[in-house]
């Protein structure tokens, strides 16, 4: 394969969003850890670009993410990202510096040449800035592509060699234009041909799990909601009757859940699968039993998980690989390689240091959500599966704030169901469109109400709907006023335990899609 793009990661939150970013230019990218890639590797990978990615530290300062400089030497265009940037001036004898400002968040940029990444962008315009340090003083024979108030060097470029530069993050969608200026250092910069698209990622994957499994066993962590969904239905592509797909009901999923994932994939359903239901709701409500604190509740479930795969494993045979359906969105929130632990996913971060499986198998785990349902598309998978509402791993387990039993976990699936009934409701009328996540959460929080004449302390159910394309970054959405009313009336008159309804009005950042 000739025709891709090298990103090379420096330990920014947003390297795979500029895969991401490349991947819808339809040309095929890769990220690599500037610590695991040699210049050699550089050469063999034979990539057409170059994308150094942001990252946390100083490009001047001890023990800085670093590559051999020869790359500058290689004739591939680079386009330098934030500390990509930094990185790219200060390696070819320009000064980075600390800011006198930093810059944070929403930022208004003016445009002062548009030779070449920049070249579609207009006079002034909107990026997204994260820096402390800034180029003080570009390297020879770079020009200065664009400034901010408190940034006069905010973008560079040497056409000649092919290199550019930008301070702000392109690949977020807070910069207005930011994936005009991928684009063209892709298509326009970096010369490359749009021939890459989701039915090769599928294709790929399917080959290289074949070959790694061989005749081997797998056994698959099927939680019927859309990742681990396509994870299978890629599997089972690949292996055939060699997968076993395990469904645990841990007592935690949405109301009806169990009987739904079963009716599609047990041995009456739409896919010729091995399907194994595992009732474990006593166990988990056990290990769950007085914790209350998030990352504990997130750990204790990813760990009984796959105690429960290692013992199904075991009354099946000799099992070689589990497979889970991990996307990209799971890795950075749970903190692997150099990003900041958000929570721990169970299927990532949540999983214990022990697992009796020769290795664990996740083909999504470089895409984004919405990357996953067109790969489930492209697998042939029904529509009304590839877009159903996405669910975490850990389920109700932290939809429920504090310890989490039996009790619990009615309120929120009778508030839950309601909730989602009265949007599709709402959505069949014509009355809103259907946001990319919706679902209902219990507070902890409990106060004084009155239902008739009684004095009523009950619980509070926080409503929460967000509209995303890749659940990295979302915004609440603006649900009409007539339909979280009706959905409050109903959740108090026919929920026992709870006498105040909430909306969740924060985005993503501050706060996460899920309340734990």
């Amino acid at each position: 394969m000739q025709n891709r793009i090298l990103i090379i990661d420096f330990g920014g939150q947003y390297n795979q969003l500029i895969a991401r970013r490349v991947r819808e230019c339809g040309v095929y990218s890769e990220v690599k850890g500037f610590e695991s890639i040699t210049l050699d590797d550089v050469k063999a990978f034979d990539p057409k670009g170059i994308i150094f990615t942001g990252g946390p530290q100083s490009a001047y300062g001890d023990g800085a993410p670093s590559i051999d400089s020869g790359i500058f030497e290689l004739g591939i265009p680079i386009l330098g990202i934030c500390y990509g940037m930094q990185f790219m001036a200060y390696k070819l004898g320009g000064k980075v510096s600390t800011a006198p400002t930093s810059e944070y968040g929403r930022t208004e940029v003016t445009v002062d040449n548009k030779d070449g990444v920049l070249r579609n962008a207009d006079d002034t315009t909107v990026v997204w800035m994260s820096h402390t340090d800034y180029v003080s003083e570009t390297p020879e024979g770079f020009t200065v592509t664009c400034h901010t108030k408190d940034c006069p060097i905010a973008g560079m470029e040497n056409i000649e060699k092919g290199m550019y530069a930008v301070q702000f993050h392109p690949e977020v969608n807070h910069t207005l234009q930011g994936f005009d200026m991928i684009r063209s250092f892709v298509l326009d910069a970096c010369k490359c041909d749009q021939d890459w698209q989701m039915a090769a990622f599928a294709e790929e994957q399917i080959a290289k799990i074949r070959e790694k499994v061989g005749d081997g066993k797998v056994l698959c962590a099927l939680s019927g909601g859309v990742d681990s969904s396509v994870a299978a239905v890629l599997l089972s592509k690949a292996v055939g009757k060699q997968l076993t797909c395990v469904f645990v009901d841990h007592g935690l999923l949405r109301k009806n859940e169990a009987e739904e994932v079963a009716a599609v994939f047990g041995p009456e359903g739409e896919y010729d699968l091995n399907f194994i239901k595992v009732d474990a709701r006593e166990r988990f409500y056990e290990k769950l039993k007085g914790v209350t604190e998030p990352e504990a509740k997130r750990k204790i479930i990813g760990e009984e998980f796959i105690r429960v795969f290692e013992e199904e494993a075991k009354k099946i045979g000799k099992v070689d690989y589990l497979v889970q359906g991990t996307i990209y969105p799971d890795v950075i929130e749970s903190g692997l390689g150099k990003s900041a632990v958000i929570k721990s996913h169970h299927n990532v971060g949540g999983l214990p240091d022990y697992v009796d499986f020769k290795e664990i198998i996740e083909p999504l785990r470089s895409l984004f959500k919405d990357e996953v349902r067109k790969t489930g598309l492209e697998l042939g998978i029904p529509e009304y599966l590839v877009y159903r509402q996405p669910f975490p791993g850990p389920g109700l387990g932290i939809r429920i704030i504090g310890e989490v039993n039996a009790e619990k976990v009615r309120i929120v699936q009778d508030a839950d169901y309601i909730y989602r009934e009265e949007v599709a409701k709402a959505v069949a009328a014509g009355e809103m469109t259907a946001p990319n996540q919706y679902f209902a959460a219990l507070t902890n929080m409990r106060s004084v109400g009155v239902m008739g004449d009684f004095r009523t302390y009950d619980y509070a159910v926080a409503l929460r709907a967000v509209e995303t394309s890749d659940f990295m970054t979302a915004e609440a959405v603006d649900i009409p006023w007539k339909v979280l009313q009706t959905c409050m009336t109903r959740i108090i008159n026919e929920v026992d335990g709870v006498n105040r309804v909430f909306y969740d009005l924060t985005s993503k950042p501050p706060g996460t899609i899920e309340f734990e």
